[in-house]
């Protein structure tokens, strides 16, 4: 009695590839040129609640809140625009489970969100950037070109000071500090030399935090000596301009520390939109590729 052996041949690869990449590009191109045309949209009407002049612009919560809403917008209505172009033009995939079909459609909308996403990086870093800083200088300037011009001076009046240079400037005035302090006739040219000793007396106390005694004594004499106060009216005068350069520092380090905390809150915003982004395009390619899918199906019955 004979025996029939029967053997299954596996089944052959596909010479198609699962990725549809003109359908990607398209995609990833539209959701690109929305993008671009929505952000000078949103700079165009950013620039509109500025104004150089008093009284009339936004406070910068709304101008910033603002921003970070329309860059979200941005950000999903092009993902869900790009994922969708991408699933309706991708070929129709036969002889394959729904599942599968799912899975590549979806991988093609984040595929295209990736690759607008990267060229829109590159873009604003090379041409966009000089449009929208722009836009952006010109809002800084009409709502705090007071603080800004005040920093400026700040930095400015301490680079003046030579650098690394000027702890050893500050430690040679101190040995040649004279022991007293007579007053000098009416505009006589050592007033600026004074002046300038006496700035870097206060640049190198306020990097310290603190005023020495010794620093503190001999500022309350050359104030003496330079504006005929008591020496108690003088004294009074140099411990108001101490407390007034703290608080100055104070409000400059909560500012700044305000700025890292607001530069922390939008880097994680806008990493969560990215992410919601691409799940969008994700999404959307599936949908339009299920209604490709059924239309074709119609057509063909």
């Amino acid at each position: 009695m004979s025996m029939d052996i029967v053997t299954t041949a596996p089944a052959n690869e596909s010479a198609r590839s699962a990725i549809s990449w003109a359908a990607i590009i398209a995609g990833a191109l539209a959701a690109a040129a929305l993008t671009l045309v929505l952000l000078l949209v949103g700079s165009g009407l950013g620039l509109t609640m500025v104004s150089p002049w008093a009284g009339q612009n936004s406070s910068l919560t709304t101008i910033g809140a603002s921003a970070a809403a329309w860059l979200v917008v941005v950000s999903w209505l092009s993902s869900l625009i790009g994922g969708y172009i991408t699933g309706r033009l991708r070929t129709k995939w036969v002889g394959i489970h729904t599942d599968e079909t799912f899975f590549r459609d979806t991988a093609h909308g984040f595929l295209s969100w990736s690759l607008a996403t990267l060229f829109v990086a590159w873009l604003m870093s090379s041409t966009l950037a000089s449009i929208l800083g722009a836009g952006t200088q010109a809002a800084a300037a009409a709502v705090g070109a007071t603080g800004a011009a005040a920093t400026t001076a700040a930095t400015s009046a301490a680079t003046a000071g030579g650098g690394p240079d000027l702890s050893i400037r500050y430690f040679t005035d101190t040995l040649l500090r004279p022991g007293s302090t007579p007053t000098p006739p009416p505009n006589s040219g050592d007033n600026e030399a004074v002046a300038a000793e006496v700035g870097r007396i206060l640049l190198q106390s306020a990097a310290a935090g603190e005023v020495s005694a010794d620093d503190r004594a001999y500022l309350n004499r050359v104030v003496a000596a330079r504006t005929g106060l008591s020496e108690a009216d003088a004294t009074a005068r140099v411990d108001q301009v101490l407390t007034r350069m703290n608080e100055a520092k104070v409000k400059t380090q909560q500012a700044a520390d305000t700025a890292r905390k607001t530069a922390a809150t939008a880097a994680l915003l806008g990493a969560l939109a990215l992410v919601v982004g691409a799940f969008i395009a994700s999404a959307a390619a599936a949908f339009g590729g299920r209604l490709r899918d059924d239309e074709q199906t119609v057509t063909v019955k």
